[in-house]
């Protein structure tokens, strides 16, 4: 990333900042966040978006909702810091990395209870900093591991954006990308546009640009088309929370791109963090799907498209069974033919 998607500013009275990915690709604005409220907002509207990303910004939006406490006890604080952390965790419910990061949030504050509740404050920033840190560290083996995958002359189908702006620097599918094509492999990608919020042909394309990878943005109900035709090599994409037996939930239409590979005979392919695995669901029945608003369909992008009064649906994510996926790529190694046993056995 030329620049950073989401940061740390200062010392414990500093602040985050933040990309606006509403406003990409026609430009790129910082939003300021002070107050965990902010934060949420940012994370709701979608003005910082990708799994790994809204567990960063879940992590800062705890540093900054809890270091105005009051509290004379521990006990006290933990309470404040729990109001924080289940407000936070009410912007979003399907990405798991959001969770995870704020449950990290509660195990620093209990293992400082000793300290001073100063003290336990600045505990807390430095968690979120490492946790920006290692999320760095994780895409660049994402890449590396996912990199073996695709070979010199491949085009790649990907869905949604998994690049920089959905993590704290490399990304998870386009790592993989990425990290091809520093390889000296010549590669093609072709990204589908995403609908209802095109972040496949706002952020996607614009990553890949940048990066000097050959884009090729189609509409999303041009995939089918393109693998027909043979054009596509093999399906990448990432992942917002995938369950035990590795059925994945991703931004809607994955599980449409899925199926169209499998019945082309095409590998699908999922780059996640292992901080995306939800153990304790059994399968992707379990994952709970947000449902976003229906201006995000009628009236994209500030322009009516539907007539007023129409019902919608408009789930922002979709599952695929884990039958439909060839490989989980992950920081720790690959997962091919995804089940339980695998996955366990991988994640230790």
């Amino acid at each position: 990333m030329p620049v950073a998607t989401i940061e740390w500013v200062g010392g414990l009275d500093g602040y985050a900042r933040l990309i606006d990915q509403t406003l990409l690709p026609a430009e790129l604005k910082h939003i300021r966040c002070e107050d965990a409220t902010t934060m949420w907002n940012a994370i709701k509207r979608l003005a910082v978006r990708g799994a790994p990303a809204i567990g960063i910004a879940g992590a800062l939006g705890t540093v900054l909702g809890a270091r105005g406490s009051k509290a004379g006890t521990f006990a006290e604080f933990q309470a404040e810091l729990k109001r924080v952390t289940d407000y936070l965790g009410s912007s979003r419910p399907t990405a798991v990395n959001l969770f995870w990061a704020l449950d990290r949030m509660h195990a620093a504050a209990k293992a400082n209870e000793r300290l001073p509740i100063q003290k336990i404050k600045e505990a807390l920033l430095d968690e979120a900093l490492k946790i920006i840190e290692e999320d760095k560290t994780v895409c660049r083996r994402i890449g590396m591991n996912g990199a073996a995958l695709i070979a010199d002359g491949f085009s790649i189908l990907t869905h949604c954006n998994a690049g920089g702006l959905a993590t704290a620097d490399y990304g998870t599918a386009l790592a993989v990308m990425f990290a091809a094509h520093e390889q000296g492999k010549k590669i093609r990608v072709y990204a589908d546009e995403t609908r209802p919020l095109l972040q496949g042909a706002r952020l996607t394309t614009w990553e890949l640009m940048q990066a000097g990878i050959d884009v090729i943005l189609i509409c999303d109900n041009t995939a089918g088309f393109v693998m027909k035709q043979g054009k596509v090599d093999c399906a990448l994409v990432g992942a917002d929370r995938i369950a035990a037996n590795g059925d994945t939930a991703n931004k809607i239409g994955t599980y449409s791109v899925a199926v169209l590979a499998k019945e082309h005979g095409i590998p699908f392919y999922v780059a996640a963090p292992a901080s995306t695995f939800d153990l304790s669901l059994d399968s992707g029945d379990l994952i709970p799907i947000e449902e976003r608003g229906s201006e995000e369909i009628t009236e994209g992008f500030g322009k009516r498209m539907a007539p007023e009064g129409v019902k919608t649906f408009s789930p922002a994510f979709d599952v695929t069974p884990a039958k439909y996926i060839a490989a989980i790529i992950t920081e720790k190694g690959i997962i091919r033919s995804p089940n339980a046993e695998r996955i366990r056995a991988m994640l230790g």
